[in-house]
């Protein structure tokens, strides 16, 4: 890992950096915050920020003259003025007078280039909210939302293999890591190695992809450190400006950095509401297709966190950079276990409205493997698909028919498999009152030879007609009176691959309930600090 620097260029910014962090050169400033990454440095200077690219050279990275920053600054403006319009002000030239002094956009020689921005509360970022009260569902659902957007609106590249652009990406990642002394080669040859097993695999899908038009100009750097709360809304900033090769991707692989960092952050659950929130918004069956994917791009994504950790710490004192060493390693452990995931399983949970259905869904999907966590089929919300209305319009009595339900239960069981095959574990929350509709979802897990469980929950009338009283703005549209005739249904005898489960006592008492007849706790549990609520 190279990082080519000049010493005019080193002299050069060093003055420029003296320049924007001293308060004197704002008007009515007394302090600036100043924040470095391996290839820019940002300063914080009242209601402004001022970005410049630090003079290096990487051999993804290069922002080695003058000129190249200014085209980077300049690309940086156009990429990410879409994407949030309101915090990009301009492209600003840092210029020397005949005297030595610096300035901004005055006449004399252009000595530096700046991205100038509104500047926002540090704490508004999704990675320092992550870190201090968790990611709850409502944002999460925004963060997908935000994402799933920016996907749309992206441009398409005409690519005939997107296995060829993913493979390029590895052999890069490889070299990279392989050419650090921070790393055992045992780790790095295992994972170059079963990083090319995953791609192999996911090679006919990722083509198919590519085909489609899912390879687009993202965002490119999408964690949570690029995620801020602005005026009550999630905006995606500091894309990717400096290679468009790099930026140019699959929309899943732009959505799996986001994933990889909910994981890392121990947002579990949020990286499961971004996945469903998503797929749900997408109807796409290419993206329920390409799941199989998703754990080669977690390993890409952690190996490329573990690669620009290490290029940071080369700029950083002894003990941080031993920090960051230890912080890359870290990273490539987790893409290791991304790389090789447990195989999928299907959950199927049914019961009368009212027993808790989606709520234990919810709960459990995040702790099955592999990451993100289980694909969350939910009857009311395909039914909601199905007629193209949104999740919380209430449907007309017609839309409940024995044939618009089989309708239904035919996506359910559709979906699921195509998840399944793609190695992505799927709990499926419907009513399932008939044997054929209990029968038909066991049967997609016995023709894929995966491990099937049914739970089916029970409450008293009472409790269930008052839980479906007081839901406000959701997806189902039961009532107590639609309650009162579920009760009345002869819904058979279940077959032994279902388990009845008392779930009058609490979502808590039924979760544990739950584990304790899957037979496992989640795979991945969330760590302390993950304060995210359930859906």
């Amino acid at each position: 890992m190279t990082n080519e620097q000049s010493t005019a260029e080193r002299s050069d910014q060093a003055a420029v950096i003296a320049f924007l962090a001293d308060p004197s050169s704002y008007a009515g400033v007394s302090r600036v915050d100043r924040f470095e990454t391996h290839g820019n440095l940002v300063f914080l200077a009242g209601a402004e920020a001022w970005k410049i690219k630090r003079a290096v050279r990487f051999p993804y990275m290069d922002f080695s003259t003058l000129e190249k920053r200014r085209a980077a600054c300049a690309r940086e403006m156009e990429v990410n003025r879409r994407l949030a319009p309101d915090l990009y002000l301009g492209c600003m030239p840092i210029t020397r007078s005949v005297d030595g002094r610096l300035a901004f956009g005055s006449n004399g020689a252009i000595a530096e280039w700046a991205v100038h921005m509104r500047r926002f509360h540090q704490s508004a970022l999704l990675s320092n909210i992550a870190a201090t009260e968790g990611i709850a569902a409502d944002l999460a659902k925004t963060v997908a939302d935000t994402v799933f957007d920016s996907h749309r609106g992206a441009q398409c590249v005409n690519s005939a293999s997107g296995a060829a652009r993913i493979g390029e990406l590895l052999a890069s990642i490889c070299s990279s890591l392989a050419r650090s002394d921070a790393f055992a080669s045992k780790d790095t040859g295992e994972f170059s190695r079963d990083a090319q097993s995953q791609l192999s695999r996911a090679a006919a899908t990722l083509d198919r992809r590519a085909e489609a038009g899912l390879v687009r100009r993202c965002h490119g750097d999408l964690h949570l450190g690029n995620i801020v709360q602005w005026q009550g809304r999630p905006v995606l900033f500091d894309a990717i400006e400096f290679d468009e090769k790099i930026a140019t991707v699959d929309t899943l692989y732009d959505l799996a950095f986001l994933f990889m960092d909910l994981d890392r952050h121990g947002q579990a659950r949020a990286a499961n509401v971004v996945l469903n929130r998503y797929l749900w918004r997408s109807q796409d069956d290419l993206d329920l297709m390409g799941l199989q994917t998703l754990p080669l791009f977690l390993g890409l994504r952690a190996g490329v966190r573990a690669m620009v950790t290490i290029d940071r710490a080369a700029q950083e004192d002894r003990e941080a950079a031993e920090e960051d060493r230890e912080s890359a390693r870290t990273y490539l452990r987790a893409a290791l276990g991304y790389l090789a995931p447990n195989p999928p399983q299907l959950i199927a949970i049914g019961g009368l409205s009212g027993t808790g259905k989606t709520t234990l869904a919810a709960a459990l999907a995040p702790g099955l493997d592999p990451a993100p966590g289980a694909v969350h089929l939910r009857s009311d919300l395909e039914r909601k698909a199905l007629f193209g209305v949104a999740e919380t319009v209430r449907l007309p009595a017609q839309a409940y028919s024995v044939e618009a339900s089989s309708t239904v239960y035919e996506a359910l069981c559709r979906k699921a498999r195509i998840a399944l095959t793609a190695g992505q574990s799927v709990v499926v929350d419907a009513v399932h009152s008939t044997l054929d509709e209990r029968s038909a979802i066991e049967a997609v897990a016995s023709d894929l030879g995966v491990r099937f469980r049914g739970l089916w929950l029970t409450a008293a009338g009472k409790e269930l007609a008052a839980r479906v009283a007081a839901r406000r703005n959701d997806a189902s549209d039961a009532t107590p009176e639609f309650v009162a005739r579920q009760l009345t249904w002869d819904t058979g005898t279940l077959s032994s691959a279902w388990a009845t489960l008392d779930a009058g006592s609490g979502t808590d008492e039924t979760l544990r309930r739950a584990i304790i007849v899957l037979g496992s706790a989640p795979h991945r549990p969330e760590t302390a600090n993950n304060r995210g609520e359930a859906p």
